[in-house]
């Protein structure tokens, strides 16, 4: 397994930038705009991690801005942990004989998503793309909120 990122809601995305570079010191390694979404996610690292966070290879935070206004409340801001995983179903299995619910299964083979005893959202991606659709998992339905 390995540490991708977490993700962080922002109202304001250039107010947003401004704390994060200009103040804090991160800087961008890539951006993604999505006009039918209707968002964008701007992924941040440390200086000396931005060759190695264009490929992934580095720790990074997430900023996604809704370009439609929202109120964050209660910790929604907050999104999710991001891991990458060798085999997402071996995976999910043994988090599901674990005892612990897949909130979103990896019905495509690539994405998943589950939650922590504290309710804190953990999305765990296929490494070197996706594994072909596969049952149980291609027809399982989403359970509760991710």
């Amino acid at each position: 397994m390995k540490y991708l990122h977490t993700m962080v809601r922002v109202r304001d995305l250039e107010a947003s930038l401004d704390f994060y570079c200009a103040k804090l010191g991160l800087v961008e390694a890539r951006r993604y705009d999505n006009p039918g979404g209707r968002f964008t996610l701007v992924f941040l690292c440390a200086p000396e991690d931005l060759d190695r966070a264009k490929e992934d290879q580095a720790p990074m935070v997430e900023l996604t801005y809704n370009w439609d206004t929202e109120d964050y409340q209660g910790g929604r801001n907050f999104g999710h942990l991001a891991y990458a995983v060798d085999d997402i179903y071996a995976t999910c299995q043994r988090l599901m004989d674990g005892g612990v619910v897949i909130n979103r299964p990896p019905r495509d083979g690539h994405m998943a998503f589950v939650r922590s005893p504290d309710g804190i959202s953990v999305e765990l991606l296929q490494k070197n793309g996706s594994l072909p659709s596969s049952e149980p998992w291609a027809s399982m339905p989403n359970t509760g909120s991710w």
